[in-house]
């Protein structure tokens, strides 16, 4: 029986510890695959796992965000999502989720985020139930049928991938689909985080100008400049709310942001988006991932601006394809690896507390 080692959370609030575990079963079964991993990335999502804020079953082996080369094919896994062949040792990633496909959002409102009945890899799926390395935070990971694979196109590096882990579909499904940003208009994005960064980077592909990043810390800020994401950036430990939003209008003529993207997960960052968006201007909140609380917000402001304002919640199979198509246009203008900082898998509390601080761009564990 093959064993590979994995990062497990054991209980909640506890340190996660690196464990040996059984690859369950050894051949995958029709549909499935096993893969080697190469790279797991770190999300907010996990610190939030960690701290128990989203129901999750333990012992858990973590991460929803990977990239690996294919190490067993079980029977009718010859082709990708877009039908390209695979083979053992081609590069892919994998979306995180699968979608039932018949509950009422995937068949009838036709919103598989939205799904009753998903499961998420290194979210919902606990060690002790085969198969048990359903986490990318692991030397292998197994892949059940239903998983949406892509090949990766071999002048795609896979660090170029894992750069935006799931960030990069997220916003693929907020400012491609549920809110697309249209050349010329200037878009605010709250969040310096990988969420944030990847909304303004896909901003600027859509031709929007100016692009404003609103954030902290000034280490992460100060990336982004280097990497050309935003024309301005705002560090929030050295503008109040006041100085940002006046900074924004002068920006905009005095208007405001046509759209302004919340990425921060702080509920007090959606009231100041309804401050920066113009009247007639569009909101888009995407960092409420989990529930920090209420937040007071002044709804006289959506009335009288005729705002727009819509949620978007994680992204589909489909956006992550749309996703990894994408990425050649990111990475050749953005140097998104720039992005990473790598840890190996006996590092990964290490990993956790340097993305729960914003120390680095993005946290990622190399098995």
């Amino acid at each position: 029986m093959r064993r590979a080692r994995c990062v497990v959370l054991e209980a909640i609030g506890d340190p996660v510890a690196v464990r040996e575990v059984e690859v369950d079963p050894p051949v995958p079964e029709p549909g499935g695959l096993v893969a080697s991993v190469e790279y797991g990335g770190v999300c907010g999502t996990d610190v939030h796992l960690q701290a128990g804020r989203l129901p999750i079953p333990v012992p858990l082996v973590l991460g929803h965000e990977g990239v690996g080369r294919v190490e067993v094919l079980g029977e009718g896994s010859d082709r990708d999502a877009l039908g390209a062949p695979l083979s053992v040792g081609d590069p892919i990633t994998w979306a995180s989720s699968i979608a039932c496909g018949t509950c009422f959002f995937c068949r009838d409102a036709q919103e598989p985020t939205l799904c009753e009945r998903r499961r998420i890899y290194g979210i919902t799926r606990p060690l002790g139930v085969a198969p048990h390395l359903t986490g990318s935070w692991a030397e292998k990971i197994q892949l059940e049928p239903g998983t949406t694979v892509v090949r990766l196109d071999d002048r795609l590096r896979a660090e170029a991938v894992i750069a935006l882990g799931c960030a990069g579909p997220t916003v693929v499904h907020g400012l491609l689909h549920v809110m697309p940003v249209r050349p010329g208009e200037s878009v605010v994005v709250q969040g310096a985080g990988p969420v944030g960064l990847a909304a303004a980077m896909y901003a600027h592909l859509a031709g929007a100008r100016p692009v404003v990043v609103i954030g902290a810390p000034a280490a992460r800020l100060e990336l982004a400049g280097q990497l050309g994401i935003g024309e301005e950036r705002f560090d929030i430990d050295r503008l109040d709310a006041d100085e940002r939003l006046e900074r924004v209008q002068a920006l905009t003529w005095g208007r405001g942001a046509d759209v302004v993207v919340e990425c921060t997960g702080v509920p007090a960052a959606v009231s100041e988006a309804l401050e920066l968006a113009r009247p007639g201007g569009r909101v888009l909140v995407l960092g409420q991932y989990t529930d920090h609380g209420a937040t007071p917000l002044n709804p006289h402001l959506i009335t009288r601006k005729q705002l727009r304002v819509l949620g978007s919640w994680a992204f589909s199979a489909g956006h992550y394809v749309e996703y990894v198509l994408t990425l050649p246009q990111l990475a050749a203008r953005f140097s998104v690896e720039r992005l990473i900082t790598m840890f190996p898998l006996e590092r990964a509390q290490d990993a956790l507390d340097a993305a729960r601080g914003g120390a680095v761009g993005k946290a990622v564990l190399v098995p």
